[in-house]
């Protein structure tokens, strides 16, 4: 019998992730917490920590200031 793959919403993978770079609870805390097994948590974390700068880099849409 095959397990069907779940999805999780980016504002699961975000939430789950923040938690993770907090480093208030282990990893494995969080997948008991959560239910998602602890190397999806690292990819989510390190996915993060990766592109958190494009957060920050210019917006497409600029506003002139006048």
């Amino acid at each position: 019998m095959s397990k069907k793959r779940r999805r999780f919403s980016r504002d699961f993978k975000a939430r789950v992730a923040l938690e993770s770079l907090k480093e208030h609870k282990t990893t494995n805390e969080l997948s008991s917490e959560f239910g998602v097994h602890p190397n999806q948590i690292s990819q989510w974390k390190k996915e993060l920590r990766d592109s958190a700068s494009e957060l920050f880099g210019p917006s497409k849409a600029r506003i002139d200031p006048k």
